[in-house]
Parts: C-alpha cells; structure tokens; sequence
C-alpha cells in the first residue's frame, strides 16, 4: 500500500499547488465571511477530489488487460502515455499564455464575484474545481489508473484513496485553518501569497504539467 501511495503523492501534490483554487480560497478568506465560505470550499474541494478519484480508481480495476502478459499492462500503458502527452500539451500552453513583461497576469471573471457567494455556492465551486476542471480531471485520472490496477484490497483502496484527497486538499486546508485560528496574522500573509500566485500562475502550471507529464510517460513505457 505504501509503495502505491508513494507513487500517486506527486500527482497529489499537483493537485495540492494549482494556484488558481489557492486564490479562490485566498479572496473568499478574505471577504466579509470568511470561515464560511472558507470551511464550504475546504468540503467542496475534499469531497471533488474524492469523488473523481475514486471514479477513476474504479474504472481502471474494470479494465481488461492479457492474461500472459509477465505484468505488462498495456491497455494502462496506452492511456498513461495519452494522459502524458496531454499534460505536456497542457505545459505548452500555459507557458505560451502566460503574461509578457510588464503586463499583469489577468484572474477568472468568476473570481470578481466571490464575496457575493454563500457557504453553498462556495462549495460547488470548489467541487466543480476539484471534480469536474478538465486538468484536475487529468491529475484524477492518471492516480486511478495507479491505484485501481494495484493489488490491494478494498480497505487498502480507500485508504490510499482518502490519503490521495487528504493531501491534494492541503494546501486550501492551511489557510482556512490559519484565518480560524490566527485571523489578523494570516490576512497580510495570504495576500501576498495572493499576488505572488497571480503572478506567476502560467509558470508554476507549466513546471507542474511538464514534471508530472514526464513522470506519468515514465510509468507508462515500465507497463509495456
């Protein structure tokens, strides 16, 4: 079980530093209800990573493979190499997109709106974020097809599972936890992680879509 959670930690992590949730989470911990809308996104995000990972998880423990096959698994092989490629398509475009000098990084419309949301809304958001956002979708899919072609049991699973969605919701669970316990410390800080992360989105993405594009390609040409 080690071993599998070992190898799906970094797509966790992944998930964990996408800056654009970090932000959402960043401007609703800043807005007239904080811990509300803070605690909402902190469930949506948890409850979106868990739901598309083990959909996945599920889906890949389905997928035929041959039976001589001396552990090759080619059909997994296949669309890890597809997942790879898409994420190195995904690095290129962040790289292509991100602002010229001198220009500043422009947010999400949506994002003008989130001190008018109530605790409900702010947790769809982060569900649709987690869930449903096509480059967490990939992320999802490349540590289902990892932990539902590995020799575990059910209970084995869904730890590995619960762990994965733990720490892909580390990173929105800090700064929530941060403004419950120390409100007037943590507001300077996670402004200027704010700014920071508006600034550097494209190149943070990148790095991220070509490190894990790379390792994902890697696993996938050991499963030939």
């Amino acid at each position: 079980m080690l071993e599998v959670l070992g190898s799906v930690l970094p797509t966790a992590v992944g998930i964990a530093i996408s800056p654009i949730p970090l932000i959402a989470v960043i401007l609703m911990l800043m807005s007239p209800r904080p811990r509300q809308l803070g605690l909402g996104f902190l469930v949506g995000w948890l409850l979106g990573v868990l739901v598309a990972t083990t959909a996945f998880t599920l889906l890949a423990g389905v997928i035929p493979e041959p039976e001589e096959s001396d552990g090759a698994q080619p059909v997994i092989a296949v669309i890890q190499l597809v997942l790879g490629a898409l994420l190195l398509l995904l690095a290129a475009r962040q790289w292509r997109s991100r602002p010229a000098p001198g220009e500043e990084a422009e947010l999400p419309a949506w994002m003008a709106k989130i001190d008018s949301m109530n605790p409900f809304a702010a947790t769809g958001l982060a569900f649709v974020l987690a869930a449903i956002n096509p480059k967490n979708l990939l992320l999802a899919v490349a540590a289902g097809s990892v932990i539902g072609r590995a020799e575990l049991d059910v209970p084995e699973r869904l730890t590995v599972v619960l762990v994965f969605g733990l720490i892909a919701a580390l990173t929105v669970a800090i700064p929530v936890i941060a403004v419950i316990v120390a409100p007037n410390k943590a507001a300077t800080l996670l402004s200027g992680i704010r700014t920071w992360l508006t600034a550097h989105n494209a190149v943070i993405m990148m790095t991220l879509f070509l490190v894990l594009g790379a390792q994902i390609i890697g696993k996938a040409l050991g499963n030939f």
